[in-house]
């Protein structure tokens, strides 16, 4: 029997219950899934970082922690976590994050906002360009920033990608390194997808703000962190930046009085871009426990180094 310890929040695990039950059945795995067991008796922690559980030490079993969550900058650094972490990386997020950048995407791009702003019966036509014509750069070429862009691409968009390692997307130009004021100059719509780390904090600063095309978007659906708040808010209060579409903060919830919510050309949405499916990410975790036991290497292993 494998011992898989349930280590999210509590009020997930009626949530997750069954679809990891299901899935450890559907993978032919001989697990016992609980809330609670003896720490020395446990073999796989499925975890996500606001769970009580925030000391690894007893666990000396412990074969792996698999993450529920796309993001572990929030213990990754825990100096108690000794054994191998896994993020989460399913279908679910990857699709979800593409609809949401997509559907923002398009909405820029066409202008929607304009027209539903002039609803009084003035014909007033206003025709977009195509999509080839509007650069849109994407930092961020991981699981989730290559599926976005690669979707982008597909529609015709001229898509830069950017991140810190050389990457190889389909269809993307793919930038790295030291290129990225290259790939933010000019961008009309600009979509982060980037991890939090020490090197990625602020990268939106008012500099490489200054570098987009006048009026341009910003679409934050990665970290909150990855962009200077009073810098955007400047841009956006003389226009260098036509409109925010905000979908994580440094805070959250984003405080009553946070000057976003009053902003007539920020949107906010509540952390909402892209959710973990119980069902989708349950198959992963119960694919990583098979390979564990089957002597295979983990999927999307975190690189303590990086931070991702």
């Amino acid at each position: 029997m494998i011992n898989v310890l349930f280590a999210g929040h509590p009020s997930r695990w009626p949530i997750y219950q069954k679809p990891l039950q299901d899935a450890f059945a559907k993978a032919g795995l001989d697990a016992g899934l609980r809330t609670e067991f003896d720490p020395a008796l446990v073999d796989y922690i499925v975890y996500a970082p606001n769970s009580p559980l925030q000391d690894f030490t007893p666990y000396t079993r412990c074969k792996a922690v698999l993450n529920l969550w796309a993001g572990v900058e929030a213990i990754v650094g825990n100096q108690t976590l000794t054994q191998p972490l896994a993020r989460m990386v399913d279908f679910g997020l990857k699709q979800g994050m593409t609809e949401w950048v997509v559907g923002h995407v398009l909405r820029y791009h066409l202008d929607i906002d304009y027209f539903l702003a002039r609803q009084s019966g003035e014909w007033e036509p206003k025709v977009p360009p195509l999509s080839r014509d509007r650069k849109v750069t994407v930092l961020g070429l991981g699981e989730l920033g290559a599926a976005t862009a690669v979707a982008l691409a597909a529609l015709g968009f001229d898509v830069i990608g950017w991140s810190r390692s050389a990457k190889d997307v389909p269809g993307v130009r793919c930038l790295h390194g030291d290129d990225l004021d290259t790939a933010l100059t000019g961008a009309e719509i600009v979509v982060l997808l980037l991890p939090k780390t020490p090197a990625t904090e602020d990268i939106l600063n008012a500099d490489r703000l200054a570098l987009l095309a006048p009026g341009a978007a910003v679409l934050n659906p990665g970290r909150g962190a990855l962009i200077d708040d009073d810098a955007l808010l400047s841009a956006l209060n003389s226009g260098r930046v036509g409109h925010a579409t905000l979908d994580v903060f440094r805070v959250e919830p984003l405080p009553d009085d946070h000057p976003y919510w009053a902003h007539p050309n920020v949107t906010v949405t509540p952390h909402i871009a892209s959710e973990t499916r119980p069902e989708t990410a349950s198959e992963v975790i119960a694919e990583n426990i098979r390979r564990s036991e089957a002597g295979e290497g983990l999927l999307y292993l975190v690189d303590r180094n990086l931070g991702y």
